[in-house]
């Protein structure tokens, strides 16, 4: 069933669970993640990410989300991530996604405040929940898509302002995560997770997920963390599994990839607590 992230979320933040959300690109990986959270009975957070509207438009990834939650026997959100510009969300809220991110991360505070506010406002009249971000996640790849290396930690006082000024529902914070793969050992500060839960009365989100380590994850969940964006380790698996496979042709490709998505949200629904 196609719903918001809002009960879901609330659920999962009051039992220390996070709940999945992982990018789709296509309807194999979309049916693929989907069929998981049948078979575990969970809820799930369906991503389309701006930056891959080289693959396809956000009106497709619609078609195609829609289709697949509103068949689903478990509740399924359907979420645009990374939201930057204003025209890509209005048009994913006008075509259904039941969940838009404002990221304004990179902007001043105040200008971060006056967009989530002005996308909450737009999305909440739509029965749609919003996700900010501060602060900043950088990538361990440069020229990836979210391009910045640099971390810059959520501070408590600044996430306060914006969740108390603009009504988001949830809230992405940098506590030492990376989109892409890490060249390094991940090392996550607890102490400002902590410390944000503590001062936030709203479930927060993890970005970058992949790669992250399974005790890392388990703890952030039972820190406040409700929702995990998850991406790099779908696509890494899914093509280690054709180079150990070697298909003979297409459709074995496809099968092959489906397979190795599934195991890896499989295993981080048991990670995230469920």
């Amino acid at each position: 069933m196609l719903v918001s992230c809002k009960d879901m979320l609330a659920e999962a933040y009051a039992h220390g669970k996070a709940i999945p959300s992982p990018d789709f690109v296509d309807s194999n990986s979309v049916r693929a993640f989907t069929r998981v959270a049948e078979q575990l009975n969970a809820p799930i957070i369906l991503s389309f990410a701006e930056v891959h509207m080289d693959h396809m438009s956000v009106e497709e990834a619609a078609l195609m989300g829609k289709f697949y939650a509103q068949r689903a026997s478990v509740p399924v959100a359907l979420h645009l991530d990374h939201g930057v510009h204003m025209d890509v969300i209005e048009t994913a809220l006008k075509c259904g996604f039941t969940s838009v991110m404002m990221d304004a991360s990179a902007q001043s505070l105040e200008d971060n405040i006056a967009l989530t506010k002005e996308v909450c406002q737009m999305a909440h009249a739509l029965g749609a929940t919003v996700e900010a971000e501060i602060g900043h996640v950088g990538s361990s790849d440069t020229d990836g898509p979210h391009g910045v290396s640099a971390q810059v930690y959520t501070e408590v006082e600044p996430a306060q302002a914006l969740v108390s000024a603009t009504g988001v529902d949830m809230l992405a914070v940098a506590v030492g995560t990376a989109h892409g793969k890490y060249k390094g050992t991940p090392h996550i500060n607890f102490q400002r997770l902590e410390e944000l839960n503590a001062a936030l009365a709203v479930p927060l989100v993890l970005h970058g997920g992949s790669g992250t380590g399974d005790e890392n994850l388990s703890r952030c969940a039972k820190s406040g963390v409700a929702k995990v964006n998850l991406y790099t380790d779908f696509i890494v698996a899914a093509l280690e599994r054709v180079y150990q496979d070697h298909p003979d042709h297409w459709l074995k490709v496809l099968t092959c990839g489906d397979d190795a998505m599934a195991q890896v949200l499989e295993h981080y629904y048991r990670v995230l607590g469920w």
